[in-house]
């Protein structure tokens, strides 16, 4: 198994699974699918990280922040944590893009729910957000108008059924989400809905690591980089975390195997005196990412 920069990860387990490239992935059913994941649950493969990580862990130790949220709950579910030899601490970063929402925005949200003749539509979880006053969900008691939809395009329904009302589509999220709102930008134009809108709130996570690693109070030896947004952008855009900062990073998923490999490859980094972007993930995440 390798990286986009060459790593041999065969180094960190003599039976690692195998990745395959996104381009190159074949149809299978779910009851092959699950048979491959399984791999990388296998308790064997993960002992062979675990001697990896404790035998490249620098002897100071060192702070590895994952940066997605799914990562923490893995790392969590998992035991990943007491795994970690002494002097290795992992950090949640800011995984969530509904809780790095500033009140600004939300007050925006809130205000426009107030306007008559709006109907707010947003995820669920971003109705429970305070701003500075008040919530979506405290608007929805007071009886304004505030849907909860699972997609964008649920909005859109919104708007076809509701022609005399405008509907504000609540967009958050990092990249992973961005190319759904858009899709539902374009469809509404192409129906000639009049009557939709969307308030952008995304966050650039790129962005958002270069203002955590400019943090003065914060000390990150190395970035455990998101799968889920990775899939869309690739690695290129971290690059200028490892050549300006001199700050490791490795792109990985979310089976405890996947995090494993992912630290495993960070350890060697460091070990090595080294900074690179590398991918981990490969069966999901291309260097270029997608660009459909």
């Amino acid at each position: 198994m390798t990286s986009s920069t060459g790593t041999d990860v065969s180094r960190e387990t003599s039976a690692a699974p195998e990745d395959r490239p996104a381009h190159l992935a074949r149809t299978v059913d779910a009851a092959t699918m699950e048979s491959e994941l399984a791999a990388f649950k296998d308790p064997k493969l993960a002992r062979g990280l675990i001697e990896s990580i404790a035998k490249l862990s620098p002897a100071g130790g060192a702070t590895l922040m994952e940066v997605c949220g799914t990562h923490t709950v893995a790392i969590a579910r998992n035991g990943i944590r007491n795994l970690m030899p002494e002097g290795t601490r992992l950090a949640s970063g800011p995984g969530c893009p509904v809780c790095v929402t500033s009140n600004k925005d939300i007050d925006t949200v809130i205000a426009l729910a107030r306007v008559p003749g709006v109907t707010i539509a947003t995820f669920g979880d971003m109705t429970r957000v305070p701003g500075s006053t008040s919530s979506l969900l405290a608007e929805q008691a007071a009886g304004r108008s505030v849907q909860i939809v699972y997609s964008p395009l649920d909005a859109l329904t919104l708007a076809q059924q509701n022609p005399d009302r405008e509907i504000v589509f609540v967009g958050v999220g990092f990249e992973t989400t961005t190319p759904l709102v858009a899709m539902a930008i374009k469809r509404a134009a192409a129906a000639g809905l009049k009557n939709f809108s969307v308030f952008g709130a995304h966050k650039n996570m790129p962005g958002a690591l270069e203002a955590i690693i400019n943090d003065p109070q914060l000390k990150v030896d190395a970035l455990i980089l998101p799968g889920h947004v990775s899939t869309i952008i690739g690695a290129e855009p971290y690059r200028f975390l490892a050549e300006k900062y001199g700050i490791p990073g490795v792109i990985t998923g979310f089976e405890p195997v996947d995090v494993l490999q992912g630290i495993a490859m960070i350890m060697r980094q460091l070990h090595e005196g080294r900074a690179d972007i590398e991918i981990a993930y490969a069966r999901g995440v291309m260097p270029e990412g997608n660009p459909v």
